[in-house]
């Protein structure tokens, strides 16, 4: 019996010890995301994803299609695509630039920035990996079909505070992500439908033309200047320093699209004034603020053309992006889907407090 006993122990060892092969700890899924991380540098590193990305920063969640392109050393090409209005921007990076386009508006802007080196993008697989890498109190849960992180959010906003990151077991392509507050509210998740490693794509398919006639046939526009405070220089409608871009007279007129407010304020902000500019071609509305903190709105819907602008820092604002430009007094200029351009300008305004008011302009139509 004590035999028995003895090989029946031996026996329940050895199933344990085989039934423990083939899981991961967090240590072994680091070291992989090190490496897959090292081949997305080489050469031939490229990646394409798709899925949803939901923001619960308004009253109502809003939902994005996303696409995700990626070609080795710096080519980006992120798709948004609202759902509810069935209309795409898309921010493109290569040699020129970084750029915002909204091709059925046929309306670009430029920015000069080095996007996404080094901010956080949760639509980025070099962003996800970098959190998971760079947390070493990451906390790690190898699930039926994923591994689990949950890590601290590297992102622009202090309010995003901690990631939760689902991992594919078979190659480490995310499956969904994540972002939540310090009430552990989810602000910011994105559900990835495909995603596939070494993708192939075509030679153009990071130019910023091709980009911009997949939905629009006209013209890109002219290129317009705009200085260090994102203001607009007028220089008679003529290409400026731009080899690319041709001299094309504006085709169409949206029209006006009333005053847009913003359903967010800062804590200890007032409105100060609101303020219809009459005549005005671009129908430009200037919003004042004033309290804790001082800072305007301006919105104006400028006619068809693209819009080169200085160097600046990209902001993610989630359904696009932005550029923050200037020193002392601050500006982040961005353009909705429906052809609307905003600018906050502030000089004591921090840069969370004006995404929140970009994210609840996102959600509001004109009045």
């Amino acid at each position: 019996m004590r035999r028995i006993s003895w090989v029946l122990a031996m026996i329940l060892c050895v199933t344990v010890v085989l039934a423990g092969c083939g899981k991961k700890d967090a240590t072994a899924v680091v070291k992989d995301l090190n490496d897959v991380a090292d081949t997305l540098q080489s050469k031939q590193g490229s990646y394409k994803g798709s899925g949803t990305m939901t923001l619960y920063t308004g009253e109502k969640p809003q939902d994005y299609q996303v696409e995700v392109w990626y070609q080795n050393p710096s080519y980006y090409r992120i798709s948004l695509a609202n759902a509810q209005k069935d209309v795409k921007q898309i921010v493109l990076r290569n040699d020129e630039g970084v750029f915002v386009l909204t091709p059925s508006l046929n309306k670009s802007f430029r920015f000069q920035s080095d996007w996404p080196d080094n901010q956080g993008q949760v639509y980025l697989y070099q962003t996800l990996v970098r959190g998971i890498l760079s947390d070493n109190t990451r906390q790690f849960v190898n699930d039926k079909d994923s591994y689990v992180f949950d890590v601290a959010a590297n992102y622009h906003s202090p309010s995003l505070v901690r990631q939760k990151i689902w991992l594919n077991k078979d190659n480490y392509a995310p499956k969904q992500v994540q972002v939540s507050d310090s009430e552990a509210h989810v602000v910011v998740e994105v559900k990835f439908t495909q995603f596939d490693f070494d993708a192939k794509f075509d030679k153009d398919s990071f130019d910023m033309k091709r980009n911009m006639s997949a939905m629009n046939d006209s013209s890109i526009g002219t290129v317009a200047q705009v200085d260090e405070n994102g203001n607009l220089i007028d220089v008679d409608g003529m290409a400026t320093g731009d080899d690319d871009s041709t001299d094309t007279p504006v085709t169409k007129e949206l029209g006006d699209f009333g005053l847009i407010i913003p359903d967010y304020v800062p804590a200890g902000v007032k409105v100060k004034d609101t303020n219809k500019l009459e005549n005005s071609s671009n129908h430009t509305a200037l919003l004042r603020y004033d309290g804790t903190y001082q800072y305007t709105i301006m919105e104006s819907r400028p006619l068809d053309r693209a819009v080169s602008l200085t160097s600046g820092t990209v902001v993610d604002l989630g359904f696009t992006a932005g550029l923050l430009t200037g020193d002392e007094q601050q500006t982040l200029t961005w353009m909705n889907d429906q052809g609307v351009e905003f600018r906050i300008t502030s000089a004591n305004l921090p840069v969370s407090e004006m995404s929140q008011i970009a994210a609840s302009l996102e959600a509001q139509s004109g009045k």
